[in-house]
């Protein structure tokens, strides 16, 4: 068992999900049920999953939910791409939110494959 409170990518995932909601609040209230939700569901799934991986017994297990935090990232990289689409973001928005997206999925493959390679 890890603390995922130490982790990097646990942090960057954390305050990416915090400033994601309170861009989120400025969404049509309309969207309350629709991307709102979804955006806010995806992007709280990414350390929701680094926390729930670090809580299990074995590298393998941690490892699975790694990558359900990767495959999340990617859903939110898409729901900013309609949010921005549909002017519900601005593009600097955007830019920056995809921008940090994108680093935290490419920690996660790293971490990923680290884990893959240690013993347990």
């Amino acid at each position: 068992m890890k603390d995922f409170k130490e982790l990097e990518i646990w942090k960057r995932s954390h305050k990416l999900t915090v400033d994601i909601y309170r861009a989120t609040q400025k969404f049509p209230k309309e969207e309350i049920y629709g991307l709102t939700s979804q955006i806010r569901r995806a992007v709280s799934s990414i350390p929701t999953n680094i926390a729930e991986g670090c809580g299990r017994r074995t590298n393998a297990e941690l490892a699975n939910f790694l990558n359900i935090a990767s495959g999340s990232a990617s859903e939110v990289e898409y729901e900013l791409l309609l949010a921005k689409d549909i002017n519900y973001l601005t593009d600097i928005q955007y830019q920056q939110f995809a921008q940090e997206v994108r680093e935290i999925r490419s920690m996660l493959s790293a971490y990923m494959t680290k884990v893959r390679e240690a013993k347990n």
